[in-house]
């Protein structure tokens, strides 16, 4: 039996939505993961970039699951000696959850070339409204 290997000029995006509000975020990071990665589609193929396009809303109501908020840490090194800093997950999301998000998301993604592709079709806000209202995004839900 032959696999079947999806080559770049047949494959077609499209463009989701995703209201994050009231989500976990882990399950939002994965399901974004999964669609941009093209896990989704019948022609997914691992080497080939095959993921659609993802909007994500409302990440300033992303919850964390039992005591992640106060022990989960974010850790970071600025270069200088002694420059490592770190940040309660309780403070990241009040200040930049946008960002939590797409540590999140950029952590499942393949950790080439192809993923660094993958990421730059996520787009993440913080509200409500979004930019990309004219490519008409499909919504998404979490099962």
């Amino acid at each position: 039996m032959k696999s079947y290997m999806a080559k770049p000029t047949e494959i077609t995006r499209e463009w989701y939505v995703l209201d994050a509000a009231g989500l976990p975020l882990g399950r939002v990071a994965s399901k974004v993961a999964s669609v941009l990665r093209g896990k989704n589609k019948p022609i997914y193929t691992p080497n080939v970039d095959t993921g659609d396009y993802v909007i994500v809303i409302n990440t300033d109501k992303i919850i964390l699951t039992g005591k992640k908020s106060q022990q989960k840490l974010y850790r970071y090194h600025t270069g200088f000696i002694g420059g490592l800093k770190e940040i309660k997950y309780e403070k990241l999301m009040e200040e930049k959850s946008d960002f939590a998000l797409q540590k999140a998301v950029k952590g499942m993604l393949p950790k080439n070339s192809l993923g660094r592709e993958m990421i730059k079709k996520l787009f993440v806000y913080k509200g409500a409204e979004h930019k990309q209202q004219a490519q008409q995004p499909k919504p998404i839900t979490i099962d």
